[in-house]
Order: C-alpha cells, then structure tokens, then sequence
C-alpha cells in the first residue's frame, strides 16, 4: 500500500468514524475530510472544488426546489387528503399510505414527501383510534423505497447516474432504475402492510403516541396576583426572567376577565391578573412563593391556551433543524421567533421539567405556543415540521397545476430526448420562481445545504479513492476473499456491505464511496458495471435499521414514540426481502 493510498483511507475511516459519532454534523465532516485530502496532497488543490460544479449537485439543487414548490402549492395537501382517509382495516390504511408515500418519493424528495404525509397519517390514526406508531414506521419506509424507482427519486440515484456517465461515457437516464426499483418497492410495501407492522412490541402498537404526549390538565394551573404580590407593577419581560429562573412558562393572562395570550413584553402586571402557566407541581410552587402567587385550582384544557389569534402547534425537530444540539436559552424561542416551548417529547415520553438545561434532538416533538400569522414561518425558519394538517391554501389552486406542470415537463423534455434532466430541472425550478410558486426570499430556503455540501464534497474524495488506486487494491482484498466464488455472489457481497455502510453513515457518502469499488470489482471479473452501479444505488438508498441511517428514520421517532431498537425489529426482515429480491431483479435487467 503505497502512502497516498494509507492517506486516503486513513481519512475515509475517519469520515466513518464521525459520520457514525454524530457529533459534528456530516456536512461538516465531509468538508473536513475534502480539506485534509488536500491538505495531505491527495487531492489537488486546484481540483478541490470541482464537486460543487459536479451536475450531480445541480440535478440535486433542482430537485429539492422542484420538492417545496410541489409542496408549497398545495398539490400534495389535495392528494394525501383524498388518498389518506380513516380506514378501518389495518392492512389497507398502511398498503394505501406507504404505496403513495413511495409514488410521490419517485418524482420528489422522499425527505419533503414525508414531511407533507406525516400529519394527514397522523390524524387519520386518531380519527380511527389507532397508534401512529402503526403507520409511521411504513410511511417512512415506504418513502425510502419509492426513492429506488427513478433518478431523481433519492441523491445517491444522482450520483450514480452522474458516475455512470464518468466510466462509460453516458449517464443512467429517468427510467433506468424502474425496473428494479419498483420491483423492490413493491415488494416492500406488500411487507409492510402484511407482515411489517406486527413485528413492532405492543407496547408501540396499543399507544396512542401524539395523544399521550403533551397532558395539558396535569401541568397546566393559574395564579392570581393578588395584594401585596412581588407581580405588581412588572413587566411581561421581568415575569418571564423570574419564570424561566423557576423553569415555568408563562402562557397568557387573564385580565378583567378577558384572556389575553399575545403577551407584549412592556405589558405592565396589575393586582387581579390571572397567569396561565405550564409548570409541574414543585415548580409553580417555587414560582408562586417567589412572586407572592395565589394558586388557583381547576380542569384545564388545549383551550385555555389558544384563541383566534394564538394558536398551539405541536411539530418535530428535523434532521436539519437549526435548533439541534442548542439549548432553549440559546436559539432564544420567544425573543426571535416568538415562539413560547411548552413541552417537548422524546420517543413517546413527555418532558415537561428542567426545559432550560433540555438539548434538542432529530425527533424531539416540540408544543409550540405562538401567533397564528407566524406560526408557519416560525418553524420553516427553525426547521421545525408540523403534526397537525394546515389546512388548503385555495389562493394557490392555480399554482398547483403550473407546479405540476413544470414536473411533468422537465420530465418529458428530458424522457424524449430534447434536453438532459440536469437542464430540464434547473429550467423548472426556475419555472417555480418566475410564476412565484416559491417567492424569491425563500428560493434558498428550500435547498437542503447540508446535503449539497456533502455532495459537493464526498465527489472529489471519490475521485481520490480512484486516482490513488486504492479501488483496486479493495476491489482486490474482495476478490481474494470471495476466490471461487461466482460473479452473483461477489455482486451479492457488494450489496449487502453498502446496505450495512448505509445503516450507519449517509446515504450519499456510501454510495460515493463505493461506486467506483463497484466499477472496479466489475472491470476485474470482466463483467457488466452497470449491474454493480445498480447494486450499490438500491442498497446505498435502504437503511431500516436505525433511526440515524436516513433522516425519515430519525423524523418519525418522536411522533411515533420509538424507541432506537424498534428499527431493526421491522427493518432486519425488510432488508433481507430486498436483497432477495433486487440481486436477481438486477441480474435480470442487467446481465452480469
């Protein structure tokens, strides 16, 4: 092993180390690994960059754009709530939901497509009296495999159709994941609904998750500032200090008999008011001795702390929300967003003391008080994703069908030949902008910069493993290994090895890394790299195991209230169904 090949995997053992950590965020680990490959000679200085212009990172802009303008224009709200209606058979309701969720993962980001379908499952689960947690988990999954039917179903399809174009000169096209990809989703599906759900412990199955997450009544009181109180003559902003001192949230007011929640923070406390708090027992006993309180008792509800003005939002912290890793105290809720936390849960346990020390996590379910107005941009800004369905936006029915039609477009344009997908979906992304489906000052929101930079990154360290020969000398430890054996089953172990990377690691990193190791092991055996691209692109893109292996994984958790090894329980057989499954698929369709 000469130097330079030591070096290089000296630093992707390192990428595997951190990415597996989840310390620092991949986007930053991946950058870091591209800055010590040419800090180390590995990578040319000049060439260090090179990935951001890669057409894989723009086919990979244009899609998430593409993503949030379908979203924002209310199409898919129409669809999920004519698709995803209240049924009472188990085995219908989770055949219905995850086939969709995977059809509308094939032409979207399965990421965005998640996100818009979790709150009607959600509440189709309640109306009928059945726990998320039944229908979550294969939404989820459903989502992930509807990525493997076309190319812009999922970002590592993208970087292996782009890599397909460096070895052989032409790139894989729309459909040419479609065979084997919906072979796979369907039978994956057909799992889920039969099968999948049943292997959850019961515990999941008989609670009613986003029910039981927030009880208003237990931690919900009101106090009365009566004569004499340390209250008088304060400020809001003074109250809330003092609050938060005693890790109390002040809710509202209740003044001359009117309840009052748009709380301005120069409002002046006057002897009678009544606080509305959420505090547990030995805290608003602290915080009424403190403040000269009177506690008033009674039965409270959701009710008490939302009117026509304020409104209460539960929503979960995304695998990219701002807020993870950060304290309340640090991202400043109330002050910035306007935002007032009331209670937050992890994996189905509700946590309601001690918020001031609590540390956000992907997953984490946050109840929300705030302005009806801004509710929305609030947590688009946070990166926070609602539980509750918004309602239509009739003003944007017009929108919907120029959405659609830029999709269908930039998909037919490139289909027939006129244009290659990477122009046909900058051109509809732009479509998006110029008819103001997404208006301008949220262009830049919509694009998932952690990912692009994991792109832009993983693609010259890549090239690395390439130029230093390390690929063969892998490519090579396998073949020794696998000596005797046929093509199939080298192709075999090729795919369950990325599977297992990509149930620990990032998607896109796994299937950057192991493409040009799969083109090797084929040019080696004298055989067809296209069936090894395939390979690595459909198990690059399956992680069920774990909650951290693919972002849905980690969205659903707190939702759903799952705990980590819940994953494995229903994702072990769903791997093993979609190994036995894809490996003939794709010696079929691509012969070996």
């Amino acid at each position: 092993m000469t130097h330079e090949q030591l070096t290089i995997v000296i630093i992707l053992a390192g990428v595997f180390i951190f990415f597996l950590w989840g310390r620092w965020r991949y986007d930053v680990v991946a950058f870091s690994a591209l800055m010590i490959s040419v800090l180390s000679g590995v990578i040319n200085s000049e060439d260090a960059f090179n990935g951001f212009s890669h057409p894989a990172v723009i086919t990979v802009i244009a899609v998430l754009v593409i993503s949030n303008g379908l979203a924002v224009s209310g199409v898919i709200d129409r669809i999920a709530h004519i698709i995803v209606p209240p049924i009472k058979s188990l085995f219908l309701q989770i055949f219905i939901m995850s086939s969709f969720s995977a059809a509308l993962s094939a032409v979207m980001n399965n990421v965005a497509a998640l996100a818009l379908l979790m709150p009607a499952t959600i509440d189709s689960a309640k109306k009928v009296k059945r726990s998320p947690a039944l229908l979550l988990m294969p939404l989820s999954f459903g989502s992930i495999l509807g990525g493997l039917i076309t190319l812009i179903g999922t970002p590592p399809n993208i970087v292996i159709a782009h890599y397909r174009e460096k070895v052989s000169g032409e790139p894989f096209s729309m459909f040419d994941f479609s065979p084997v990809g919906s072979v796979v989703a369907v039978s994956g599906v057909l799992f889920l609904g039969l099968v999948g759900w049943r292997l959850l412990p019961h515990d999941r199955q008989a609670k009613s998750a986003t029910d039981d997450l927030f009880d208003i009544n237990d931690y919900l009181a009101e106090t009365i500032v009566k004569e004499g109180s340390g209250a008088i003559g304060k400020k809001i902003k003074d109250i809330d200090e003092i609050a938060d001192s005693c890790d109390v949230r002040l809710a509202g007011l209740i003044r001359d008999g009117k309840k009052i929640l748009r709380l301005t923070k120069t409002r002046v406390i006057k002897e009678g008011d009544v606080f509305i708090l959420k505090a547990g027992p030995k805290e608003l006993d602290t915080f009424s001795h403190k403040l000269g309180l009177e506690i008033k008792g009674g039965e409270y509800d959701r009710a008490m702390l939302s009117n026509e003005d304020v409104t209460l939002q539960e929503a979960v912290v995304s695998a990219d929300s701002r807020v993870i890793g950060r304290k309340i105290g640090e991202i400043k809720l109330k002050s910035r967003s306007a935002l007032n936390l009331l209670g937050v849960s992890r994996q189905g346990q509700s946590i309601n003391n001690e918020l001031h020390k609590f540390i956000f996590r992907p997953g984490d379910v946050l109840l929300l008080q705030g302005d009806t107005d801004s509710m929305t941009k609030s947590m688009d800004r946070l990166g926070l994703l609602p539980l509750a369905e918004r309602g239509f936006n009739i003003g944007k029915r017009r929108h919907a069908w120029i959405a659609t039609l830029l999709m269908v477009g930039a998909i037919a344009t490139a289909a027939i030949g006129i244009s290659s997908l990477t122009v046909s979906l900058a051109i509809a992304a732009l479509g998006m902008i110029i008819f103001n489906i997404i208006p301008l000052r949220d262009h830049y929101n919509s694009i998932d910069w952690p990912v692009i930079v994991l792109v832009g990154s993983m693609i010259p360290i890549g090239g690395a493993l390439e130029t230093t020969g390390t690929t063969d000398l892998i490519a090579s430890g396998i073949l020794n290994m696998s000596e005797g054996y046929s093509t199939f089953a080298v192709l075999a172990v090729l795919f369950i090895v990325t599977m297992t990377l990509s149930d620990l690691m990032n998607n896109v990193a796994t299937a950057v890394m192991m493409a040009p190791i799969a083109v090797s092991l084929a040019h080696s055996l004298n055989s067809n790299p296209d069936a090894f691209l395939m390979a690595v692109a459909v198990s690059s893109s399956c992680a069920f195991l774990t909650p951290i292996g693919h972002k849905n994984n980690a969205l659903i958790m707190g939702p759903g209230g799952y705990k980590f090894g819940d994953y494995w329980r229903m994702g072990l057989p769903l791997e093993i169904i979609i190994t036995v499954v894809a490996l003939p698929m794709i010696a079929l369709v691509w012969p070996l």
